[in-house]
């Protein structure tokens, strides 16, 4: 199945700039409720995705810093514990399958790694729930005709 059916458009999608600051990267993860947002380059280049726990973990180990000085540090400086794969838009399911077991949403991205998008991992789940279901179903017909 062609994964664009499934793609969320970038403009839909809250993302933060590699140049963000700690303060705005936090600010607009709070504005819009999420634990993960997609990195974008100035050029439009999926770059990473950061989460709450990267800047939790970041902000654990400078004790120093207060929420007044999160202006000063560059969301560059904060070292990501995870390695979001994104994937191309000629990507199959199965390759949305295996990275979705780890990731939120995985990002979209062209032929020359310029963000397109997300599929969220909620919409894959969907997709496979409804392929499950009639296989269920004939399962227990079987059964029951068995009985």
């Amino acid at each position: 199945m062609n994964i664009a059916f499934f793609l969320l458009p970038k403009q839909e999608v809250v993302c933060v700039n590699e140049e963000a600051t700690l303060r705005q990267t936090l600010e607009r993860m709070e504005r819009y409720r999420y634990t993960a947002v997609p990195v974008i380059s100035e050029t439009g280049e999926y770059k990473s995705t950061v989460t709450e726990g990267d800047l939790l973990w970041y902000l654990k180990a400078h004790p120093e810093l207060s929420f007044d000085q999160l202006h000063r540090v560059s969301l560059c400086d904060v070292p990501l514990r995870m390695n979001n794969l994104a994937v191309r838009i000629d990507a199959n399911m199965e390759d949305l399958i295996s990275l979705a077991k780890t990731q939120n949403f995985v990002p979209v991205v062209d032929d020359m790694n310029r963000f397109i998008g997300i599929v969220r991992r909620s919409d894959i789940i969907d997709y496979c729930e409804k392929l499950l279901l009639p296989i269920q179903s004939d399962e227990k017909k079987e059964m029951k005709r068995q009985a």
